[in-house]
């Protein structure tokens, strides 16, 4: 029963204070607004695929009508077009790959900002096109972060907790009252606990409110509940983290200046400081790349041009053993056709040797940041958020890598075809979509 009461006490003393009030309030309308920000981007990134998914579809659609349907598979004024040509049957399919982001974007915009989330899959293409590569690291965000829900978490939560509990006990201890508290209730820790969690539980109860909301937004319980319950686990361990540090705060201190201060420096601390440090030292150990490896790829590609077509052959077959004998080797009405092929094939293959080794500096950044997470706990959740939500680093590189993976398939279909002969129709066009699918 003393504790229902202490519970009802400290919730008289919450609606009598018109500041806490307000903090609270300013936090649930920081995070409504950050979690209309996420639904609006994932709103819009899936109608901007729709989108561009109908528009390839009509393209799909308009070839298959136009010239395979009725097998027409030439352009009049056009002669250098043939529908059969397995270059011209790809590069009409049209694929697009896209990054299809998650309804728990409504949590965590995270780095979806950054980073393409669709891409057309042509032999010419590249993961480190610009409109998909970026340099960016992870703590990057808490430094240029937009004002999402996962940012209300991060910073403003502990501000807002901070108001909430900062003359637990010291205003008691400044107006004389601790004694006489200490009579009624002997066990000061157990009081001031008791008082604290009471703080916890509202702040706790908001958060789940606001995730509700949030959830409704995009759908969330429909598309992947599991969010829903991540993000308020891994949410409820940021608010007792605070709330540990505060009430040992709070049981060393006398006063409420001296509380605040020191309440203050570690917010300061933890959020600030720390990842703005190890962001500096990331920095200075691994400065930001400025792919040079691509330009110099882009000059071994101009020297590729120069090169005559046996050597085109030569380097080709290496790759490709299976074609020594095959009869387009010898057919040159098909020259134009081999050295198209060849060139992409070997353009390829120099920009995967190029962004690998770019690819594994941006993993030992990441690997660095993440040794940092155990007194690094903001990048910690903050990573933990976006890991939720499907907008962490990690999952655009692993888009990343499934475009290089379609890329791959795309080039080495085209090279086998075009030096097997095949003539592509109906059946063969709708096959050069379907292979490039990944479910």
């Amino acid at each position: 029963m003393k504790n229902l009461k202490l519970f009802l006490w400290e919730w008289k003393h919450f609606v009598r204070s018109p500041f806490k009030i307000i903090a609270l309030g300013l936090f649930v309308l920081a995070s409504v607004y950050g979690l209309h920000k996420g639904a609006n981007l994932y709103h819009k990134q899936t109608a901007e695929i729709e989108t561009i998914e109908q528009g390839a579809q009509e393209s799909r659609q308009e070839a298959l009508d136009n010239y395979y349907i009725p097998k027409i598979y030439s352009i009049e004024g056009k002669p250098w077009i043939d529908y059969q040509d397995p270059f011209w049957g790809i590069w009409f399919s049209t694929p697009y790959h896209y990054k299809r982001p998650s309804p728990a974007m409504v949590y965590s915009i995270g780095q979806s900002e950054q980073f393409g989330f669709y891409k057309r899959i042509i032999f010419r293409a590249s993961p480190s096109d610009p409109d998909l590569a970026e340099e960016i690291a992870n703590p990057e965000r808490l430094q240029t972060g937009t004002l999402d829900f996962s940012f209300a978490l991060l910073f403003l939560l502990p501000l807002v907790l901070l108001v909430l509990l900062y003359n637990l006990k010291s205003a008691e201890s400044e107006q004389g009252f601790l004694t006489l508290i200490e009579v009624q209730m002997p066990a000061r820790n157990r009081w001031l606990l008791i008082r604290v969690c009471f703080y916890v539980m509202l702040f706790l109860l908001v958060i789940i409110g606001l995730l509700f909301y949030g959830a409704t937004l995009t759908n969330v319980f429909e598309i992947t509940g599991q969010a829903f319950g991540q993000q308020l686990l891994f949410s409820t361990l940021y608010l007792l983290f605070w709330s540990v540090l505060y009430f040992f705060i709070l049981r060393n201190g006398k006063s409420i200046l001296g509380n605040t201060l020191k309440m203050s420096a570690l917010f300061l601390v933890f959020a600030f400081i720390i990842p703005a440090a190890v962001h500096q030292t990331l920095s200075i150990l691994k400065p930001a790349n400025l792919m040079t490896d691509l330009i110099d790829v882009r000059d071994e590609k101009e020297a590729l041009s120069k090169l005559s077509d046996s050597i085109f052959q030569e380097k080709l077959i290496a790759m490709y053993p299976q074609m020594a004998n095959s009869p387009a080797r010898q057919d040159s009405i098909n020259t134009m056709d081999i050295q198209t092929s060849a060139y992409s094939a070997i353009s390829n293959q120099l920009n995967k040797k190029a962004i690998q080794f770019i690819e594994e500096e941006n993993r030992e950044k990441n690997r660095f940041i993440s040794s940092t997470f155990w007194f690094n706990p903001v990048s910690f959740f903050q990573n933990k958020f976006n890991t939720i939500s499907e907008t962490h680093y990690n999952d655009y590189q692993d888009y990343r890598n499934e475009i290089q993976t379609l890329i791959d398939r795309q080039i080495d279909t085209m090279n086998l075809d075009i030096w097997n002969g095949v003539k592509v129709d109906e059946s063969k066009f709708r096959e050069y979509y379907e292979m490039m699918v990944i479910e």
